[in-house]
């Protein structure tokens, strides 16, 4: 019975609330926990609509007792709160037993950011020698000027590049469309990459219109933008932990260091809410603390 209101429930995701098919299959297997823990516990229940908030406060004792962080707990109880707003929305059930279920909290951590020399520094370390350190330099040039996720940057398309008005269009979560502003130094390594770089490249099947391809012509992993930048990180002697997602982050505190519109800040991130943004807004007053701390005399 469980296997048809998870397709259904996956159905859901994918067409009603547009997600990606990575977070359809993080939100089933959310629902797949609840399942193991009852079987696992000989509490089996025929039904979702069997599970009582009693099971639920238990299965989230049994996950924590797994040894999952605080941040995976909470997102299964997430995942779990979806999937049981979804199934009293299709009128499958009646009750709501993750109504009252309350998720550990979590110590946000402040994401270390580079300044402005550091990222310098960690794109000089490209070899323009090769093709990919033309494609590398205007991925991390594109990834700085735009603030992008790394999904956003790997996907991003020919047909989005609106150079002529130093904009391009950004498809992000649940397929949001925004324009975000580019950089001149970003638009002209993308010149230079499409000109001298993807024009020799055997483009495959599917992929003429992505931007950034591999060396046989095929799309871009998340992984592989994640070992570029960690190489070129440790190449620059940088200590901090540098991920793609460091460069977005950087993009914003910049933006909110020079003083720039919060509104504004989340307009380009394709931050859905305000306070997601406002984190940036916490960065600042640690560099201005840094700052003080560092050169005012009663400090």
């Amino acid at each position: 019975m469980w296997e048809s209101f998870r397709k259904l429930f996956k159905g859901y995701l994918r067409l009603e609330r547009s997600m990606s098919d990575h977070s359809v299959e993080a939100y089933v297997r959310d629902v797949e926990k609840l399942e193991q823990y009852l079987m696992a516990n000989g509490k089996e229940k025929l039904r979702p609509q069997d599970v009582t908030f009693e099971d639920m406060q238990a299965c989230v004792q049994w996950i924590a007792k797994l040894g999952m962080t605080a941040s995976s707990q909470a997102r299964t109880i997430s995942g779990l709160k979806a999937f049981y707003k979804f199934l009293l929305l299709e009128d499958m059930a009646t009750e709501d037993p993750t109504q009252l279920l309350e998720a550990p909290k979590i110590l946000r951590k402040l994401p270390d950011v580079l300044s402005f020399e550091e990222i310098e520094k960690i794109i000089a370390q490209i070899s323009l020698d090769t093709a990919e350190g033309h494609r590398n330099k205007a991925i991390l040039e594109t990834m700085y000027s735009c603030g992008l996720r790394v999904s956003e940057v790997i996907n991003l398309q020919i047909t989005q590049l609106h150079m002529d008005v130093g904009f391009i269009r950004v498809i992000g979560k649940g397929n949001k469309e925004r324009m975000v502003p580019i950089g001149k130094d970003a638009m002209r390594q993308i010149d230079i990459y499409r000109r001298n770089v993807r024009i020799e490249l055997p483009v495959k099947y599917g992929e003429e219109d992505t931007l950034f391809l591999n060396r046989r012509g095929g799309a871009l992993s998340r992984v592989m933008i994640f070992l570029v930048i960690k190489e070129l990180t440790q190449k620059a002697g940088i200590q901090k932990n540098v991920s793609p997602h460091t460069f977005r982050h950087s993009f914003a505190t910049h933006l909110v260091e020079g003083g720039a519109d919060l509104r504004a800040v989340q307009e380009m991130l394709g931050h859905e809410s305000i306070t997601t943004t406002e984190i940036y807004t916490h960065l600042d007053r640690e560099y201005l603390r840094d700052t003080l701390m560092r050169f005012h005399p009663r400090f």
